[in-house]
């Protein structure tokens, strides 16, 4: 792994820290002190990374999804970290003002997925076809706008609160659903479609 690598990776891991640490905290989970998350996820993510890596030296596309995946959970507990403080200085937990909440705060993850992916996780620096992939980026990002906050919608609207659940935790639980079927499908569209240019080169980016 480069220092960048390194770096990148205690980031991330200090974002997820501190969007976890406030979803946490609205949800009034308190199992253990927020402070904690700030030490235990940049370990845990390094040595995952570093794992992965050495992985990819016999099959490069793990490192790369390995890479994904630490965006991905930094783009996931953005975006429930946004949408729960959307919820809490509103107090509307489900209805429309849901839907728009986790469409804000979808959006924003998006932003932030799009810098990381970009400059991190599939390594494209050029900018002469900027216009073509930021194009191809947002028609992905929209498709998965959709399906993140529709599958959301679902769980939280039409399928309603389960087992005693309070109406807060399951709009957190629906938005972390839509979220992961959100993932799933930019992944697939970034590497594809998005970046495909360089993904024949990514071995040269995993030394």
């Amino acid at each position: 792994m480069k220092k960048k690598d390194i770096l990148f990776v205690f980031i991330l891991s200090e974002i997820i820290a501190v969007f976890l640490g406030f979803v946490l905290a609205v949800n009034k989970f308190n199992v253990f002190p927020i402070w904690f998350l700030f030490i235990i996820l940049p370990i845990l993510a390094i040595i995952a990374n570093f794992i992965a890596y050495f992985i990819g030296k016999k099959i490069p596309v793990i490192f790369q999804l390995a890479k994904y995946l630490t965006v991905g959970m930094a783009n996931t507990v953005v975006d429930l970290g946004i949408l729960s403080l959307l919820i809490l200085v509103s107090g509307i937990a489900q209805g429309i003002a849901f839907s728009i909440f986790k469409g804000i705060s979808f959006i924003i993850a998006v932003v932030h997925s799009y810098f990381w992916n970009k400059h991190w996780t599939f390594g494209t620096v050029k900018v002469t076809k900027m216009k073509q992939e930021f194009s191809q980026f947002f028609i992905i990002s929209v498709i998965g706008f959709v399906i993140n906050v529709g599958a959301a919608s679902v769980v939280v609207n039409i399928i309603g609160p389960r087992f005693g659940v309070s109406k807060e935790l399951w709009a957190t639980v629906g938005a972390a659903i839509g979220s992961v079927a959100g993932l799933a499908w930019n992944y697939l569209g970034y590497k594809l479609i998005v970046f495909k240019e360089k993904n024949g080169e990514q071995p040269s980016n995993l030394s």
